[in-house]
């Protein structure tokens, strides 16, 4: 593959239109400008490819690749021709005789193909419909080609298909040279491919093959990236009112940039009513401008000088704003290094890394923080991943002085770029690994959901393997259907099995976990679209059945799921989460190998939900229906098998057994006997010193050895409650962690009593502050988004918003349940006279009632026999 119309853009102003033969005037990222010499020089070098995007005026894709020699991007122009296309199934005489495919003005030509489609086991001839621009294969409103015709991959982005056809590794380094891109070489280490390769149960040769190669792209290592964080605050002629950044109407009153080369610099206007003066609290270059306009100049000057920015919600704000106001003030666009679609900002020559999209990604909040934070807010996000938060300001911004509107300004940009350098570079390192598992730019995969990222690889493996990307409404009028009844309303099929808890207190438990159970389920059973209720007639695949349904699985053929995720599980399982706790290893050996495993668990855990989302394009329900069916198959053979062995099972519940008090024989032996029958990994998860079982079902609390306190689904934790609520049930979770034996339990229920019996007659009385009785719960669209229903803390944001509140999403909204329409009130327009203390009643019951009710205690013999409903009244 050769390449040409190199740009080097670490941050470059050119002075010329750039072209293979100009020179190019840029900044090595220390703020240095240096020549960059001839064309020929510049456009050898080493670099990671980190985005590959699409020029509508050149019409051609282009690649980003991050240079760490000198800390800059160059960007390289498209020289093989790759046009977008689509597929139809007719034929080419018969694609040639339809005029309105024929004369369309953006065809560039047809071509005939043949592809293997894996739904139907055929290999099929198709008409390949080549076009001069992707608007022309579809995305106009109207008149694209797939308007016209029914065809097969039109709904792909053409930077997609540009990787996939290309055979590009986003995330990798190459080499360019001489108009050519050579993926760099890399030698997987020896011991991470002879264990891999001795530990894999599979022998063959394509899933050994594709296990080493998936090895080489996450063994590689991980570039350090010069990037910086972007914040800015704009004026408001209303308090609390946050600017429109479409409309761009207020001006800039400040900026900050703060890069992780150790520049800082802010950037303040003027403006009348303040004095200027020196900040020298401030660590910080501080610069003022009496002209907005050479404010933001020097702005986008700087930005340019990094090949990444960060920002927390500057796709939808701060670029935003920049690039609108910009045209306001009638900014040349030459020098605006901003460009917009519909939904994201990027840079011309940098990568924009919008960290709010990448934490409001649920899979990384839940699997990769392990849920460390609930709101996403700036605030939030670092006070529970850095301990670091915001500056309280008592001002609204634009009255604030120019030392508290700078280091109000600072201090978000600090929060922002230390949430990418924090625990070795962790985000930065996240973000790589995934995309290379995605196929995906850097920007993109931190944007993108996770379903997103498994399509993108599905589809990479269909490509390399000339399978066609099947239609979604062919997969489902093939296989549309579901087999069992779903127990859960609004489900489509049985989900996963939960056993029913041995209510109370059980001492010396061991929980045991499968291994990916999921994912393994998948590999294991060949589980994809095209292998449940394949087409073949033969015996042996209608006669394999997935246990508990009428469904069959192939025998002929294998699935690209299991294929992917089988490979990708084993690799998690066997090297990376083993490797990542090894003493052995370096410390940053180990912790890249544990961002691995996060990234590989991301991806992993929701391996089996995309296949049962209706918006996922290979939605194929049977599949679903047969994960959860074989998960209920396996955790019901494995409870059978441990009390064969005579061991207490106290509660299971999807893909783990909890187990009292077992010899470490009987564990022994169950795990063996997983490992030989069905194919799976048990293994020891958890050990509880004691576990406190309620009668619900995902409700329970474990205490560990060490004191430590396992708290599930119990309403106590969650983050949301109210603070008196809270405080309460930390302070009742703090005395079971102290109870060591069956002897310790009365003791300690006494004071829970207390504790409960306190905080009732308190909360009955109104004697709580307005604060400690709000819930705080995020608002995630704009208040008219909200069309089918209205939440409760929607509600009150409405009662703001009519009060002279600006409301925007991401912001918090804390209000209190009061009595009468609309049986809640925002915290600053409540008094507590109006408390509905019925509501909060039930709150208070259900919360403790969960944990006393394990613990073999009755909530209405502990209120002396009085039933709480009597108080509900208020």
């Amino acid at each position: 593959m050769t390449l040409s119309g190199c740009v080097e853009s670490d941050s470059v102003r050119l002075k010329v239109n750039c072209s293979l033969d100009s020179f190019i005037e840029g900044s090595s990222g220390n703020g240095e400008v240096q020549a960059s010499g001839s064309a020929s020089e510049a456009k050898s070098f080493s670099g990671y490819l980190v985005e590959v995007g699409y020029d509508g005026e050149r019409k051609s894709a282009f690649i980003k690749f991050y240079d760490p020699n000198h800390n800059r991007i160059r960007v390289w122009y498209d020289n093989t021709g790759h046009l977008p296309y689509c597929y139809v199934k007719e034929g080419l005489d018969a694609v040639k005789s339809n005029e309105a495919v024929a004369k369309h003005p953006g065809l560039e030509r047809l071509e005939s193909a043949v592809k293997y489609d894996a739904l139907r086991d055929v290999k099929v001839e198709l008409t390949k419909i080549v076009a001069k621009d992707p608007l022309s294969i579809g995305g106009k409103p109207s008149g694209s080609i797939r308007d016209l015709v029914k065809a097969w991959e039109a709904d792909i982005k053409y930077v997609e298909n540009y990787i996939y056809d290309l055979s590009l590794k986003p995330g990798l380094p190459y080499v360019v040279k001489e108009d050519s891109i050579v993926e760099s070489e890399f030698e997987i280490p020896e011991e991470a491919k002879q264990t891999v390769q001795d530990t894999i149960r599979e022998r063959e040769k394509e899933y050994v093959d594709l296990t080493l190669n998936w090895l080489k792209l996450l063994e590689c290592p991980v570039p350090w990236y010069l990037r910086a964080a972007l914040d800015i605050e704009v004026y408001s002629d209303v308090a609390n009112r946050v600017p429109d950044p479409r409309e761009a109407e207020y001006p800039v009153i400040c900026a900050s940039i703060v890069g992780n080369d150790g520049r800082s610099h802010i950037y303040l206007l003027e403006r009348e009513g303040f004095e200027k003066k020196d900040l020298p609290s401030l660590n910080a270059e501080v610069q003022f401008y009496d002209d907005e306009k050479a404010l933001l100049t020097e702005v986008f000057k700087r930005i340019e000088e990094y090949p990444f920015i960060i920002t927390f919600n500057g796709d939808d704000f701060d670029l935003r704003y920049l690039y609108h106001r910009a045209e306001r003030l009638q900014i040349p666009r030459e020098t605006v290094p901003i460009e917009l679609s519909k939904d994201s900002a990027s840079l011309r020559r940098g990568v924009h890394i919008d960290l709010y999209k990448f934490f409001f990604n649920k899979s990384i909040q839940v699997y990769a923080f392990s849920q460390k934070y609930r709101e996403n807010t700036l605030d939030e996000v670092a006070v529970s991943l850095i301990e670091e938060g915001k500056i309280e300001i008592q001002n609204p911004i634009s009255q604030l002085t120019y030392q508290e509107l700078a280091e109000y300004c600072l201090n978000d940009a600090e929060l922002t770029l230390k949430l990418t350098t924090f625990n070795d570079d962790l985000v930065m390192k996240l973000i790589t690994i995934l995309a290379r598992i995605s196929y995906m730019g850097l920007g993109d995969v931190s944007r993108q959901g996770v379903s997103n990222w498994i399509k993108s690889m599905l589809y990479k493996a269909h490509r390399e393997r000339n399978m066609l990307i099947p239609r979604s409404d062919d997969i489902l009028s093939l296989k549309g259907i579901t087999t069992t009844q779903a127990i859960i309303k609004g489900k489509k099929y049985k989900g996963a099995i939960v056993v029913e808890p041995v209510q109370g207190v059980h001492f010396k438990v061991s929980v045991l976990d499968f291994a990916s159970l999921y994912p393994s389920i998948i590999k294991v059973w060949n589980l994809g679209y095209e292998t449940v209720i394949c087409p073949h007639e033969d015996p042996a695949c209608r006669g394999n059945l997935v246990p508990g349904t009428p469904l069959w699985i192939c025998k002929r053929n294998r699935a690209l799921e299991s294929l992917l995720i089988g490979t990708l599980r084993d690799l998690r399982v066997k090297w990376y989460k083993p490797k990542s706790k090894d003493p052995q290893l370096p410390e940053e050996k180990r912790k890249l190998y544990q961002v691995v495993q996060n990234a590989l668990k991301v991806v992993l855990n929701a391996s089996y939900g995309v296949f049962g989302a209706e918006t996922f394009p290979l939605y194929c329900p049977p599949v679903a229906e047969s994960t959860a069916a074989i998960g209920r198959y396996v955790i019901t053979k494995t409870i059978e098998k441990a009390r064969s062995l005579g061991v207490n099972v106290i509660y299971g519940d999807t893909d783990s057994i909890f187990l009292g008090n077992p010899e470490r024989a009987q564990l022994e032996k169950l795990m063996e006997w997983s490992r030989e029958e069905l194919g799976l990994e048990l293994e020891i998860d958890k050990e509880y010193r004691y576990v406190a079982l309620s009668s619900r079902k995902k409700n329970y609390l474990g205490v560990y050895p060490d004191g430590n306190v396992d708290v599930k689904g119990l309403t106590g934790k969650k983050r949301h409650i109210p603070v008196f609520l809270k405080e309460a049930f930390s302070q009742l979770i703090g005395i079971l962690s102290q109870v060591q034996s069956r002897e310790d339990f009365e003791m300690a229920i006494e004071k829970i009593k207390g504790i409960v019996r306190k905080c009732y007659l308190d909360l009955k009385a109104r004697r709580m502050p307005m604060e400690d009785l709000a819930f705080h719960v995020m608002i995630s669209k704009t208040i008219e988004g909200y069309v089918k229903t209205t939440p409760q803390h929607v509600k009150a944001a409405q009662l703001l918003e009519g009060s002279g509140y600006e409301v925007k999403p991401g912001d918090i909204i804390s209000f209190v349940k009061v009595l009468g329409d609309p049986g809640v009130k925002p915290v600053q327009l409540a008094v507590k006279e109006e408390i509905d203390v019925g509501k909060y009643l039930e709150y208070f019951t259900s919360t403790f009632e969960q944990v006393l009710d394990a613990l073999g205690v009755d909530m209405e013999e502990l209120m002396g026999g009085t039933k709480l409903e009597a108080f509900f009244g208020g």
